[in-house]
């Protein structure tokens, strides 16, 4: 492989991470969060401080999976007592506070971010089959907690959360469980990330990012892990086949988000189900 289709494919493969991580809060369990970019950047910031500190690759993405995971449940909390446009629009003040705070830290390199990180010492190729290899993980781990007790108890509080609560269900367990397990997900990625560019600067985790990444739920169809998967796949190719859309990533995304909404509210899974269900109608 060229370095060009090495970058490529590891670009999917975190972003594959961060889309199937905020499926499992947004899709399974029903908390729309438009901030997921920040967990993401805590996770690159957290890996690249314990990298230059210690120089452990384990220890680097175990800190980034860790503090991404704790950023979520204080977010998680906020669930708690907001719900759906409310929750949306705390999250997208999350994901604005997060990157304004490393723009004025001089120990997070401000505006220029933190470059030299150490390497994983694994080479481009190490480095890509490494991030495969745990976005492999992350599927297979979406699939088994969407088939368990716990995605049973996901769905419900999305659907309903005082019915869910008739059958036992523990809502504010479920809501934090769901932000705890995406976000440390989402700073798992975030520490491929740091090894992937060596080098991170508070533009890489903004709203945009964010929007993308709601844009793959969506159109990948929401509480689909295959159907995320795809459309990762497919929105992360999107700017690289067609160049001049790059400058225009947030009106791409969104006129993306209006089209499935309006035409495939189901998107790709739920067409797929369609088109299924037509062929085996006699």
């Amino acid at each position: 492989m060229s370095a060009y289709e090495i970058s490529v494919t590891s670009v999917i493969g975190i972003n594959v991470i961060l889309a199937v991580s905020l499926n499992m809060i947004s899709g399974f369990c029903g908390q729309i969060s438009l901030g997921h970019g920040a967990f993401y950047g805590a996770g690159a910031y957290a890996a690249a401080l314990a990298m230059i500190s210690a120089g452990s690759v384990p220890l680097a993405l175990l800190s980034a999976a860790i503090v991404g995971s704790v950023l979520g449940i204080v977010v998680g909390f906020t669930s708690l007592r907001v719900r759906t446009d409310f929750l949306a629009v705390t999250t997208i003040g999350v994901n604005f506070l997060f990157t304004g705070f490393v723009r004025k830290q001089h120990w997070l390199g401000g505006e220029m971010g933190i470059s030299g990180i150490p390497g994983s010492g694994l080479g481009a190729n190490g480095n890509m089959l490494m991030i495969l290899l745990f976005a492999a993980a992350t599927v297979a781990l979406s699939l088994y907690v969407n088939h368990s007790w716990m995605g049973f108890a996901f769905r419900a509080v999305g659907e309903d959360e005082d019915a869910a609560a008739t059958l036992g269900i523990n809502s504010a367990a479920y809501k934090l469980a769901a932000f705890a397990i995406g976000t440390a997900l989402a700073g798992l990625a975030g520490g491929l990330y740091a090894f992937f560019t060596q080098f991170i600067t508070p533009d890489a985790f903004d709203f945009i990012l964010s929007v993308m990444l709601m844009a793959m739920v969506v159109i990948g169809g929401i509480g689909s892990t295959w159907g995320v998967v795809t459309a990762a796949i497919g929105v992360t190719l999107l700017p690289e086949a067609i160049r001049f859309v790059s400058n225009y990533r947030l009106l791409v995304f969104g006129g993306l988000l209006v089209l499935v909404i309006r035409l495939a509210p189901g998107g790709i899974a739920g067409l797929i189900r369609s088109v299924a269900g037509s062929a085996r109608e006699p």
